[in-house]
């Protein structure tokens, strides 16, 4: 599956109705107040500014790793490009999962966007589909982009790993440790101004067994990149009630761009 590369929009002429944005929190789960025009925004504490320097946020508990064969850790070749990159991530081999796979799934959306999104891992549906986050998951994820303004051609998508996990199964950490390289080439070639760390997700990318629950509302960073923590779209619909919460760290996203 080829990259798909796509206009670039600016994010801050981006006008919705008001009638379609309340549409879509509806869609999301999240009250929506009907007696005051306009929808009045979910008022939140200002989140303080970090008091400690940025490499003391940085260091979080390191996640313990398995000992991994070097001849299965993925190959650390730079400055292959997009093209290159693709290639290898179609072809990987590096661990077991590319037996249940369809297709590995590198991501999508605009290579030149300042929001980059990243989750866990595609599932059966993401693997027949060829797409990341379709389905369920993926409808709930749009309705949430196009609540505070955006949608998948005007952010990025990709995954942890890139094949499709077992049904119920967590990513082992040699698994993990076989995209590793992918993710980083990635997210080097994107340069985005913030990553939104869905999940389980962002455990692996700050390197932290932190739960989520402290870990958002937060000041986090990857390689300098601002980094807003928050619930996947599979755990929103597992637990609906977390929608409130889904809905506060996207509006401090929507602050970031």
């Amino acid at each position: 599956m080829a990259l798909k590369i796509v206009p670039i929009h600016s994010y801050k002429t981006l006008k919705m109705d008001e009638a379609v944005r309340q549409q879509y929190l509806k869609l999301m789960g999240v009250p929506v107040w009907q007696t005051r025009v306009p929808m009045p925004a979910v008022t939140e504490p200002e989140i303080p500014a970090p008091q400690t320097p940025a490499s003391e946020i940085k260091a979080a508990p390191a996640v313990a790793k398995e000992k991994i064969p070097l001849d299965v850790v993925a190959p650390a070749e730079k400055n292959i490009g997009w093209d290159g990159l693709q290639a290898a991530i179609q072809s990987c081999q590096l661990c077991e999962l590319h037996q249940g796979r369809k297709q590995a799934l590198a991501g999508e959306g605009n290579p030149n966007a300042d929001v980059l999104l990243i989750g866990e891992a595609p599932d059966e549906v993401d693997d027949q589909a060829g797409q990341v986050f379709a389905g369920e998951a993926g409808q709930l994820l749009d309705a949430m982009l196009k609540a505070i303004g955006l949608d998948r051609q005007q952010v990025y998508l990709l995954n942890l790993l890139k094949c499709q996990l077992p049904e119920g199964r967590k990513p082992h950490t040699s698994e993990l440790l076989c995209c590793d390289d992918f993710l980083q080439q990635q997210i080097s070639l994107l340069q985005p101004k913030v990553i939104y760390a869905m999940g389980e997700a962002a455990n692996h990318l700050l390197l932290t067994q932190q739960p989520l629950a402290a870990m958002r509302r937060r000041a986090h960073s990857y390689n300098g990149i601002p980094v807003i923590v928050s619930l996947s779209p599979k755990q929103l619909l597992q637990n609906p009630a977390d929608k409130r919460k889904a809905w506060q760290d996207l509006l401090q996203l929507k602050k970031m761009f």
